[in-house]
Parts: structure tokens; sequence; C-alpha cells
């Protein structure tokens, strides 16, 4: 096997437009709307692809189920993720975890978006997790 890069992950949902303006909102970054199925949140680091339970054509059936995600968390580094939990409580009516610090050196705000996607916004503090995710 050749070379591979992680570029992007891709959610399906069956309202596309509620959860692209939960994202847009969430992120500060507007999406780039490719038809009206499928939207991308793009960042330096990795692609953030939302697409409508109309393209699941494409792939075959029962590939995918929206809001079924019970294994996966989308994480994001934030600058302040104190700062951002003040924002995203007003954002989302799930807060799994309040900012608390981890084990590991990050400290971890937990919610779910409106599909029940587990979201986590991170800052590193330890020195080790701040060589290992430089916030710029």
């Amino acid at each position: 096997m050749g070379k591979t890069n992680f570029t992007s992950i891709r959610i399906i949902t069956a309202d596309i437009k509620r959860l692209v303006l939960f994202f847009e909102a969430a992120t500060g970054s507007a999406a780039k709307w490719a038809t009206d199925d499928f939207a991308e949140i793009t960042s330096k680091s990795f692609t953030l692809a939302i697409g409508s339970t109309r393209t699941l054509a494409f792939f075959g059936d029962g590939v995918a189920e929206p809001a079924a995600n019970k294994s996966v968390i989308i994480e994001f580094l934030v600058e302040d993720v104190d700062n951002e939990y003040l924002r995203i409580k007003d954002l989302t009516n799930e807060i799994v975890q309040e900012p608390t610090t981890m084990p590991w050196g990050n400290r971890s705000l937990l919610f779910r978006d409106p599909d029940g996607n587990l979201i986590n916004f991170f800052t590193p503090l330890s020195n080790e997790a701040k060589e290992k995710f430089p916030v710029n």
C-alpha cells in the first residue's frame, strides 16, 4: 500500500442544512456547498464533509445510517476551550462534559451536534500536548 493521507471525514445526515449551519456556527468557518446535498468545511489540516442521505445512492443501499454514530469522536483543536464552552453551551442542547483537564494533557469539552455525533473541542495544556498539538 502506498502512502496515505487522512483528508476528511464525512457525516451523513437527514437534515443537511441544519447540520451545516450547526458546524458553521461551532467552527466559525463557512461551508462550501458543491450541491444541495453536499457541503464541506475546510481547515488547514482536514475537511469536514457533510452529505445528505440522498448521496448514499451513489454508494449502495445500507452503507450508512444518519444520526447513528456511537463510536467516533470528531475533534477540533481550539485556542481556548474554556472560552469556546461559553459560546458552545448556547449552540447545543447536549453538553456531555464541561471543560475538563484530561490525564494526557488536553483540556476537553465534549458535546453533541444535532444528529448526536460526539464533538470534542480541546486545548493542549501540558508541554507534551503542546508539542504534539501546537495552537497557532
